[in-house]
């Protein structure tokens, strides 16, 4: 007769059997909705830190007409992973090059406007994500 434990997980079950003459034997059975479940959570993640991402850097971003911060709105595909801003002029805006805009609208607009606004609330998007992922944020 064959004596066995069990091992669960949440992507299957794996099935330990040993026998009286010592053979052992192992099966996996893995959870058919882990892939589909882990999949819904992960894209659902990743719109948020997009959506995220474009919102903290709104007031980061150079302000004149508000066609830079709304070519970041219009042109990024919210779960994409990628955040565009595609103004012609935005790389030279992002990188400093050169700027004429008011600050009195924006006062934190500038170059960079991701790095700095990260520096600013990256703990909070990671605690968002890591609350809708079932987690804990450690950064």
């Amino acid at each position: 007769m064959a004596k066995g434990r069990q091992i669960k997980t949440p992507r299957g079950t794996l099935y330990e059997r040993r026998f009286k003459d010592g053979r052992v034997t192992c099966a996996l059975r893995w959870n058919p909705g882990f892939g589909a479940d882990r999949s819904r959570r992960f894209d659902s993640v990743q719109q948020f830190v997009d959506s995220e991402v474009l919102r903290r850097c709104g007031p980061y971003v150079p302000m004149q007409t508000g066609m830079l911060m709304r070519s970041g709105e219009l042109c990024t595909v919210i779960g994409s992973g990628e955040v565009r801003y595609v103004a012609p002029y935005a790389r030279r805006l992002y990188y400093g090059t050169h700027f004429r805009f008011d600050r009195t609208a924006h006062p934190n607009a500038g170059a960079l406007w991701f790095e700095r606004a990260m520096i600013d609330h990256k703990a909070a998007i990671l605690r968002g994500a890591a609350k809708l992922a079932g987690g804990t944020a450690n950064g």
